[in-house]
């Protein structure tokens, strides 16, 4: 087996289902998972959530904005939610674009000129079942200070809030 020294750090594990509400019960009060950051995707339609646990890893929850065809065909196959990728963080996208590629990989999605998050993903057909998402963060990512649970699910997240609450 070929390393090609992506260096990848996975991040977070993301989980999807109808509402975030939904996935609070078991994430966040029985496993201990406490908010830590969370907003809106208005480009993509969705809004997301993250916990963070004791030994610093990470979930992520999700769910669809209002109107949003994101998560159709996820949820035709999972009703009722569940993994819906696992996020690694590399130094360089255009590093790990390259050496995914030279490896035999196809990645999709490439999403590369925003200062505050850049991406590409491995498709569940070529990942085993699993959709991959490749990452790094821009200058411009920042954790928000004093941004809550309540404000997320209220659609105030930052850096962007639909203004929506959560069903």
């Amino acid at each position: 087996m070929t390393a090609f020294g992506l260096g990848a750090v996975l991040d977070h594990v993301a989980l999807a289902a109808p509402r975030i509400r939904d996935l609070l019960p078991l994430y966040g009060e029985l496993l201990g998972g406490e908010f830590h950051d969370g907003g809106d995707n208005t480009r993509v339609g969705y809004r997301a959530v993250q916990l963070r646990y004791p030994d610093g890893s990470k979930t992520e929850l999700m769910e669809p904005l209002d109107g949003s065809t994101f998560f159709d065909s996820f949820f035709r196959r999972n009703p009722h939610g569940g993994v819906h990728h696992l996020t690694f963080l590399v130094a360089s996208l255009p590093e790990a674009l390259a050496a995914a590629r030279a490896a035999g990989w196809s990645p999709v999605g490439e999403h590369l000129d925003d200062d505050y998050w850049q991406e590409t993903f491995l498709h569940p057909r070529e990942a085993h079942g699993t959709l991959v998402q490749l990452a790094r963060k821009g200058p411009a990512f920042e954790i928000f200070p004093g941004l809550t649970l309540d404000d997320v699910l209220a659609g105030r997240g930052q850096p962007v809030g639909s203004g929506v609450p959560s069903p």
